[in-house]
């Protein structure tokens, strides 16, 4: 459960990219990983925990919401 958004503006030398995976824990908890950084660089990594599934994707919702109102797009297949 995968989302790659990508954010461009050649004028500034603005390429970045947020990456959002929501992945189960060890003990029936959730986590939504975010990455985040210039394309083509390793980007910095944090991880928030929820009870359920449903509250990890609806972070991550409310987080793609934010990031597309700054102007990122989503991009299918991933980095590159």
């Amino acid at each position: 459960m995968s989302v790659y958004l990508e954010r461009h503006d050649p004028d500034q030398n603005l390429h970045r990219f947020y990456q959002l995976h929501v992945t189960p824990g060890l003990f029936d908890d959730w986590s939504l990983v975010k990455e985040w950084g210039r394309v083509g660089s390793p980007g910095t990594v944090r991880k928030a925990w929820f009870e359920t599934e449903a509250e990890a994707l609806n972070a991550r919702q409310r987080v793609i919401e934010v990031k597309q109102k700054k102007g990122y797009r989503l991009r299918l297949g991933g980095e590159g």
